[in-house]
């Protein structure tokens, strides 16, 4: 199982398109077993979804998501889960321990 969270400054970003980097973790049992941060390579339409895909995630952990990436995303297989904050390590423990609400809510424009 691979899990991107995107982070800024350490924290789960509050937008996954325009975070700093992605942290990839791998899981097995429950437990963390591989991680490394990946640069953003930029925020383009519909580019991070396969570029993720691409890598082998599973999941993509965010603060927030627009609803057309939700879509791109879960069209590549991938589990979204938005509304996280804290680090990304302790949501990536979180999910493989099945504490992590499961949620995808879309952004509210204003």
């Amino acid at each position: 199982m691979k899990i991107a969270v995107a982070s800024s400054e350490n924290e789960v970003a509050g937008h996954f398109g325009y975070c700093e980097s992605f942290f990839i973790f791998r899981g097995e049992d429950g437990r963390i077993t591989k991680q490394e941060e990946l640069p953003n390579p930029g925020h383009r339409p519909g580019f991070l979804p396969k570029y993720l895909h691409d890598l082998g995630v599973n999941v993509i952990i965010s603060g927030g998501m627009g609803q057309n990436a939700i879509r791109l995303f879960e069209e590549q297989g991938i589990i979204v889960i938005t509304g996280v904050t804290g680090s990304p390590k302790e949501a990536a423990e979180k999910f493989l321990n099945e504490s992590l609400p499961l949620t995808a809510e879309p952004c509210r424009k204003d």
